[in-house]
């Protein structure tokens, strides 16, 4: 799996990494052991970022995580987050703790604010992040959903450290990221993480005008369709992403979606059919 420099940092991680919103499926035990086979599997393929949240599952996705990666947790690169309702300072620094034991971890490679909260101030919540990192529970401070104003203001509330990374919403009909946001993130380095790739329930049909281009484009690399959207994330726009999924056989595409370029003539195709917006949009989120 090709790797790449996490922001500033000098970590380099999985351009594809795993999210996990919603891999519990129903709650049983079938559902349960296939999205940790699946987690597993991403790792033996070199997809060693796990994003996860105290939210998914009401914590049982960061339990799940924590059966997919015993015995291998120094592989891995694991990323969770706080509740925007439980972001105050000492709630960041309770929530971090039950993630750090749902998890069995000792530390956290990166932890997040899910979305902007309403109810504490962000200086509140990267205080806490900051004390988080001196007492080596984390390693790196992100946000989630935050628009470009909003990750300012969260970078000024920080005293030492700096924002790793920003995570959002990213796949090829939701662009408006690649205005202002994704420029200042590329010259600020920080790391981009998009997630639900795949959009959510309305991938481009191959009845489509959009469909059909991406099948097209496949057929000429024997590969799928949403392994051409996951190529032309992380080698054009310089996206980390991190598509969910419980099922083995999806994994298995989604790792084979690097080691091999579009043409130019393919990207600017994909550029045409799915154009950025020429006028700023709100940031969307799922």
């Amino acid at each position: 799996m090709t790797k790449r420099r996490f922001g500033s940092t000098n970590i380099d991680i999985p351009v594809i990494g795993q999210g996990t919103w919603m891999i519990e499926g129903n709650n049983d035990r079938y559902a349960h052991n296939l999205a940790i086979e699946s987690l597993r599997l991403g790792l033996e393929l070199g997809m060693t970022h796990i994003d996860t949240a105290e939210m998914y599952g009401n914590g049982v996705v960061e339990e799940m995580v924590r059966q997919a990666i015993m015995g291998r947790r120094d592989e891995v690169f694991i990323a969770s987050k706080v509740l925007p309702s439980n972001a105050s300072y000492y709630g960041t620094l309770k929530a971090c703790e039950r993630s750090l034991k749902r998890l069995n971890t000792d530390r956290l490679d990166l932890y997040l604010i899910h979305w902007p909260s309403s109810e504490h101030p962000i200086h509140e919540t990267m205080r806490a992040m900051e004390k988080l990192v001196k007492e080596g529970l984390v390693r790196l401070i992100g946000v989630s959903n935050f628009d470009l104003e909003e990750l300012k203001e969260a970078e000024h509330a920080l005293q030492d450290e700096t924002i790793a990374c920003n995570q959002v919403l990213y796949h090829l009909n939701s662009r408006g990221i690649e205005r202002k946001l994704l420029p200042y993130c590329h010259s600020k380095k920080i790391a981009v993480v998009g997630y639900a790739p795949f959009g959510h329930g309305n991938f481009p049909s191959s009845n489509s005008v959009k469909g059909r281009l991406l099948v097209e484009i496949a057929e000429r690399h024997r590969k799928t369709p949403h392994q051409v959207v996951l190529n032309f994330i992380v080698n054009h726009t310089k996206i980390f992403t991190i598509p969910k999924t419980s099922k083995p056989e999806r994994v298995k595409e989604n790792g084979e979606s690097v080691g091999w370029n579009l043409t130019e003539d393919e990207i600017a195709d994909i550029n045409r059919i799915f154009p950025v917006p020429a006028y700023d949009v709100p940031l969307d989120m799922i």
